[in-house]
């Protein structure tokens, strides 16, 4: 996983190579003993040279993301029950679906029509909404809750990047920490925002944002200058990464924290040999998922539950972990030592099991909910990338 900067707010719809594909298709891959998973394939919209992959899922299994059309677009789409549905463009060639909540709600990002510009937006009861910007070209959305409010990022009309709230029809500025820009990155359903800011000495500082208040959530201690948070539980826990100052070879170090109650607390690492950490997402429980890299740069999926970290895996290879739900299963890809292929992967009870491809030589996971359904991506037999659903069939 790579830290988050605000250097510019990306303006790409979608990127999704493209290749022959394979026909629609099912299997079943079985892992020892454990857990028998079934892969789906989700399809295209009919055309023959596209691609696309799957971002988000809800506990009602509609499923949201991005799909080639006959024409050679991308666009946004939504699954369910077997049929995906075009959820269309705000007038431009392509747009994309990043995430879906409970109602079934979705948002994602779009062109416009001319002049061509990437605006967020939000699809409800059949209708694609302009979140517009603040005043800027471009805008992108982050995260949703259930109540429909959505956290972003705007350019601003003299070019800065401003995190933002949209609720009601209405984009709101949350404004900076003092410094020029800002980016939000998640939301909880009591409307408590977090992300990263600059402040007036220029570092970047992770925070709060609730009732019209933007807090500064610090660093972890003198010897970090800057941070950013990733993700925010309904208990308003937060996590993400403290930053140090050196940047070596692989990167940025830092150290993975989370802050509960006005405290920010350091989770550590993983111990010898391993320079850094950094936390993506936890859950309802206060479990915390996210990466330790070694200083060679090699990066291992990690679990930090009551501040203890453990690994997701033992032995050799590298991989990320993207996402962990309230029954503790957490979902990622790995490389397997001496490997040169990804497979996405789901973790739970200590048991790791790859989730296989439909065939081709890679596959991703994004997304989980509650009713053991993972959403992501895979190659097919042909080179091609399709959205895929896997489920648990047997355990």
């Amino acid at each position: 996983m790579s830290r988050t900067t605000l250097a510019a707010l990306t303006v790409v719809v979608v990127g999704v190579a493209l290749a022959l594909v394979a026909g629609a298709s099912a299997t079943t891959r079985e892992t020892g003993s454990g857990p028998h998973w079934t892969i789906t394939d989700l399809g295209t919209f009919g055309a023959r040279w596209t691609s696309g992959s799957a971002a988000g899922v809800n506990a009602r299994g509609q499923i949201v993301g991005t799909n080639g059309t006959a024409e050679g677009k991308q666009h946004a789409f939504l699954w369910q029950n077997g049929t995906m549905r075009d959820l269309g463009t705000l007038g431009g060639r392509d747009s994309g679906a990043s995430a879906i909540n409970a109602s079934g709600q979705v948002i994602g990002t779009s062109l416009t029509s001319k002049p061509q510009r990437v605006h967020a937006f939000i699809w409800r009861d059949g209708k694609m909404t302009d979140l517009g910007t603040l005043g800027g070209k471009s805008s992108r959305p982050r995260a949703l809750n259930d109540r429909g409010q959505v956290v972003g990022e705007s350019f601003t009309a003299n070019g800065k990047v401003h995190a933002f709230l949209w609720q009601s029809g209405k984009m709101t500025d949350l404004g900076t920490l003092g410094g020029s820009d800002s980016f939000a990155s998640g939301i909880n359903g009591r409307g408590q925002v977090v992300g990263a800011s600059s402040t007036t000495n220029g570092s970047q500082h992770a925070f709060v944002w609730q009732s019209g208040k933007m807090t500064d959530l610090g660093t972890l201690g003198a010897r970090f200058t800057s941070s950013s948070a990733t993700a925010i539980n309904e208990r308003g826990d937060v996590v993400g990464t403290s930053y140090l100052a050196k940047v070596t070879q692989t990167g940025q170090q830092g150290h993975a924290f989370i802050w509960q109650n006005g405290v920010m607390t350091d989770l550590g690492t993983l111990g010898a040999g391993s320079a850094t950490s950094e936390a993506v997402a936890l859950n309802e429980r206060g479990a915390v998922v996210g990466s330790s890299r070694s200083g060679t740069g090699s990066a291992r999926p990690v679990l930090w539950r009551d501040r203890m970290i453990r690994p997701l895996y033992r032995g050799s290879g590298y991989g990320a972990v993207v996402a962990i739900n309230d029954r503790g299963q957490a979902i990622g890809a790995r490389v397997p030592a001496g490997g040169a292929v990804v497979h996405a992967f789901i973790w739970e009870n200590g048991n790791l099991t790859d989730l296989g491809t439909l065939g081709g030589t890679e596959s991703d996971a994004t997304a989980i909910n509650t009713r053991n359904q993972i959403v992501g991506v895979s190659n097919t037999r042909r080179g091609a990338r399709h959205p895929v659903l896997w489920t648990l069939t047997q355990s």
